[in-house]
């Protein structure tokens, strides 16, 4: 009953997938009003979230806040489904890379590039930086457990050209395009939760004391990889920009968890500017470092 329930949900998305971004745009206000108002999906984890982060903030600017992330909480899920048949012209004024060339020096270098990101905008539409034919374009993922909706989303993010990278064979799969010397830029979520093991590092982040995965910091400086961030702002609904900006091109003469502390502040500082798209939602702050 499930795999069938799954088969008729990969149908119903892939033929939503094909109606113009205005309609979606009217079934996102469907969803919103059942997420938001009926269902009050995770309301108390976004409203503790926002408070723990914005403590000088008053609850009229806490729902203020909330209700404009799930506004586009909603429209990041249709945008998402979107992009499973957005043409390559329209994806490409909705969704503007400001400094594709950027990278070509690190190209120049030899090196190969780790773009670090967090849950922030509609980071989904960003597989299609492939467009831009920089090089092989590798955005790091979590395997579902279901495999019709895991293959639904592989099919997503791999739109246009990108090659989606299964988290467990992330250092494989890197090193082998070094070997073979191809020009990769492979994408990582920096702000994903580290699992009870890997909590090594931890600063402070919105506020509160949080454990940041060390993966990317470590991986950079074993393979000898230039580090920049993805900066993505949102414009209005349905179209994004996007920059790189450079963190180090020596991660080898990087300080002790520099990197980290690097990528966790400039992701900090993006919320801060416009906190409605930042996927509050996610229980960001599960483990407690006094536990």
């Amino acid at each position: 009953m499930t795999k069938l329930i799954s088969h008729l949900a990969y149908a119903f998305f892939r033929i939503l997938s094909i109606f113009p971004l205005r309609a979606l745009y009217l079934f996102s206000d469907v969803v919103f009003f059942i997420v938001y108002r009926l269902l009050s999906y995770r309301k108390d984890t976004v409203d503790q979230n926002l408070k723990n982060s914005f403590p000088e903030k008053s609850q009229k600017e806490i729902n203020k806040i909330k209700k404009e992330f799930y506004h586009h909480f909603c429209d990041s899920f249709v945008e998402t489904i979107k992009f499973w048949s957005i043409s390559k012209e329209e994806i490409m004024k909705r969704c503007i890379c400001k400094n594709p060339d950027s990278l070509n020096q690190y190209k120049a270098q030899g090196k190969n590039v780790i773009a670090v990101t967090g849950h922030y905008a509609n980071w989904e539409w960003m597989a299609s930086f492939a467009n831009y034919n920089t090089g092989v374009f590798l955005p790091i993922y979590k395997p579902l457990h279901n495999k019709i909706f895991d293959k639904m989303y592989y099919k997503i993010r791999s739109r246009f050209g990108a090659q989606p990278l299964a988290k467990k064979d992330t250092l494989r799969t890197m090193i082998r395009h070094k070997n073979q010397n191809h020009f990769s830029v492979t994408a990582f979520i920096g702000d994903q939760t580290p699992n009870k093991k890997n909590l090594h590092y931890w600063t402070n982040f919105m506020n509160q004391e949080t454990p940041v995965l060390q993966g990317t910091e470590r991986i950079a400086k074993k393979l000898d990889q230039a580090v920049v961030y993805c900066k993505m702002t949102k414009i209005k609904r349905g179209y994004y920009e996007y920059e790189f900006i450079p963190i180090t091109d020596q991660p080898k003469e990087s300080g002790e968890n520099e990197i980290t502390e690097q990528h966790t502040r400039l992701l900090e500082n993006i919320i801060k500017e416009n906190p409605a798209y930042w996927l509050w939602s996610h229980k960001r702050w599960k483990h407690k470092k006094n536990a």
